[in-house]
């Protein structure tokens, strides 16, 4: 596992991207809020339309739209929603992206807290993040999901500053991979290669590093540390 080491600090992106955001809780909206404040072009969706997202808009630049458009034209789109709410998104969600579109993953499954039981998780004992990418019908990019949402606001920190924090990031493409690695550098953090998707167990809840506010070094450690058993706490 290897870190990248950023080159900017936080401030106005050296490119500008077609970004789509679906899902405007917590992490959706501070995304939002801190990509457009690096100078990209981020639409944002929720279940309940575009109609519910006019503070949010007026407060960041963003254009609230319905689902089926927030992936239209865009270079990288989060998918921040509930697990159990994945295979509710609509069909052909990703058919107006831009070519070679890096897809983030920020979910967690929560089978007793909020999901129910999913026994394509469960029963196959794949992971979170492999089973999204088969509702979506493209490969996902994991990333943010064991992140407090307000220290995407409150820490970012320039690079090399002995306090910046690290995300460890997985997925299976490789340039997709770079794009999102690159993307949060921007926001003001390191990141830590977790490999594939079908290592990405090791940032699920549970495990030591969901949650954890450490640099490049302390992340990887926990990384190594997780447990590939799913505690009862998080089994349906």
């Amino acid at each position: 596992m290897d870190a990248v080491q950023g080159h900017r600090p936080p401030g106005r992106a050296r490119r500008v991207m077609k970004i789509g955001i679906i899902g405007a809780g917590n992490i959706g909206g501070n995304l939002t809020r801190r990509l457009t404040a690096l100078g990209h072009e981020v639409s944002v969706a929720n279940s309940r339309g575009p109609h519910t997202l006019t503070a949010l808009a007026e407060e960041t630049g963003a254009k609230p739209v319905p689902v089926e458009e927030a992936a239209r034209g865009a270079e990288v789109v989060v998918v921040t929603v509930p697990v159990k709410a994945v295979p509710d998104l609509p069909s052909g969600l990703l058919d107006g992206a831009a070519e070679g579109v890096a897809v983030i993953d920020t979910g967690n499954y929560y089978p007793r807290e909020r999901d129910g039981r999913i026994a394509g998780i469960e029963d196959e004992g794949i992971t979170e993040s492999r089973w999204t990418e088969r509702q979506i019908g493209h490969p996902v990019i994991k990333a943010f999901n064991g992140t407090y949402a307000q220290d995407i606001l409150d820490r970012p920190r320039p690079a090399g500053a002995p306090d910046r924090m690290a995300l460890p990031v997985a997925g299976d493409d490789e340039t997709a991979k770079r794009t999102v690695r690159a993307l949060i550098d921007e926001l003001g953090f390191d990141t830590v290669d977790a490999g594939g998707i079908d290592d990405s167990w090791r940032q699920q809840p549970a495990t030591p590093v969901y949650g954890l506010r450490a640099g490049t070094d302390g992340v990887t450690k926990a990384l190594a540390e997780a447990s590939a058993v799913r505690t009862s706490e998080f089994r349906g």
